[in-house]
């Protein structure tokens, strides 16, 4: 399994994976996939340029609950294997800082499209962008679940996470109980 950039010679599985019901965006859903693939059909390389941003120059997040939100500097990387997309993960940061503004819950996240899932693509993909996060000078990762979502709490853990906290998300991502875990990347 590899890690690629965002590229205009994988944006054709991208694109399928987004009509067949699959979004990178785990919150929002069939509403996200709606706006990529608008986007994509309006100008596929700037959407593919939107999925880099290391300055946060684009423009404000939309929020589960539709408010807008600053973009933090990061980026996607699109999950492969086998000649196959499998889906996405991506890393935000602030720049000489583990601290994440309350709009963003996680350094990572991920998904990966249902019929990918169960042979260990999220676990190789996280191990794959741990020494990413650490060449951006950061000393541990923020990652949060859903207190329900076994698997990734198994993905989280299988990379060296550990549980820091059970908190309550923001209203803006529905307010229900979630699962905090910090992992440690010296």
């Amino acid at each position: 399994m590899d890690l690629v950039w965002p590229a205009r010679v994988h944006l054709p599985a991208y694109t399928e994976a987004l009509q067949r019901g699959w979004s990178a965006d785990t919150v929002r859903g069939a509403a996200a996939a709606a706006e990529e693939l608008a986007r994509i059909a309006a100008d596929p390389e700037a959407f593919l340029a939107s999925l880099v941003d290391r300055e946060a120059r684009g423009g404000a997040i939309t929020l589960p609950d539709g408010g807008q939100a600053p973009r933090l500097p990061g980026y996607r990387r699109w999950l492969w294997h086998d000649g196959q997309f499998c889906g996405s993960i991506g890393f935000r940061w602030q720049p000489g800082t583990e601290a994440l503004p309350p709009h963003v819950l996680g350094h990572v996240g991920y998904s990966v499209v249902p019929w990918q899932q169960r042979r260990g693509h999220a676990t190789r993909a996280l191990a794959l962008l741990l020494p990413q996060a650490r060449a951006e000078g950061l000393r541990h990762l923020w990652l949060t679940t859903d207190v329900d979502n076994q698997a990734s709490q198994r993905v989280i853990e299988a990379n060296g996470g550990v549980l820091h906290e059970r908190f309550t998300l923001p209203a803006s991502y529905g307010g229900h109980a979630g699962l905090r875990y910090r992992i440690d990347m010296a």
